[in-house]
């Protein structure tokens, strides 16, 4: 069986919601649980519009992947789901958080992160790569992002650090809004009411690859709009609950200018604490 690595989801850090999913070994994603938590936090997503189901990976080391249910009863008795166990081969699906939106430690300093297609064709192939510079103990969020190119199979990715405010006030929830739309212009959070009717912009204007600070709202359930410069809105999402004393990313994905339902803009929520 491989060495197992420190690439794995956070059990036990303060930004974490719920408990830990598979992270990283170099052959199935098997979490380690024995060493420290050091290193950067990362969340990974894949909002790249028809891009392939993909693992993450940190350099060489694979940070996410899924565990095929072949080794569930009665085939859990096998050989080589007692050694090593069974990879599936969709990965992070299009629209999706690997590890399940939780963070994976990764090491600190100059890293290049990617997304692989995790299918048997082009397995391994890095569809989506970034470096970037990461600090010991800060959380971030790698997205892959616009619309894939079939062709020459790459698409868009971004890194932007996770600014949780240091202190939160129990009575407000705290979001921020990223733009991963690639063809939209820069756009505006809003949330609504659903209660009192009232309407709010979440930060300021987001450009694509950009997010906005967290920003202060009464906890509370809201319809969101997605505005660009001419206040007209581009994607809505209906009946989002932010809840008091937590701390949101609402991220724009999609094709500003497709027709298939599927691909339109839409609004993802994540819990970053």
């Amino acid at each position: 069986m491989h060495t197992l690595h420190r690439y794995r989801s956070l059990a036990l850090l303060p930004l974490l919601v719920g408990a830990a999913t598979i992270a990283a070994c170099d052959k199935n994603g098997v979490q380690d649980i024995t060493a420290p938590a050091q290193g950067a936090a990362v969340k990974f997503f894949n909002f790249g519009v028809g891009a392939p189901g993909v693992n993450f990976y940190a350099n060489t080391q694979k940070v996410t992947a899924i565990s095929s249910t072949s080794c569930q009863p009665p085939n859990d008795t096998t050989a080589v789901c007692r050694s090593t166990g069974t990879e599936s081969t969709t990965g992070t699906a299009y629209g999706s958080a690997g590890s399940g939106g939780f963070y994976n430690v990764v090491q600190s300093g100059q890293i290049t992160l990617a997304g692989k297609i995790a299918a048997a064709t082009d397995n391994g192939l890095a569809v989506a790569s970034v470096g970037a510079t990461l600090s010991d103990g800060k959380y971030y969020s790698y997205f892959i992002s616009g619309i894939y190119n079939a062709t020459a199979k790459t698409v868009d990715a971004f890194v932007i650090e996770d600014a949780i405010p240091a202190t939160i006030d129990p009575t407000q929830a705290y979001v921020r809004y990223v733009n991963a739309v690639s063809n939209s212009s820069s756009m505006t959070l809003y949330a609504k009411s659903t209660v009192t009717g009232t309407e709010v912009a979440v930060g300021g204007t987001v450009a694509y690859k950009a997010g906005g600070a967290f920003t202060a709202i009464p906890g509370g359930v809201y319809d969101l709009n997605g505005r660009d410069g001419t206040n007209a809105t581009i994607v809505t999402r209906t009946g989002v609950s932010f809840v008091a004393g937590r701390v949101y990313t609402v991220t724009a994905r999609g094709d500003q200018v497709s027709t298939v339902t599927a691909n339109k803009p839409a609004l993802d929520n994540t819990a970053n604490r």
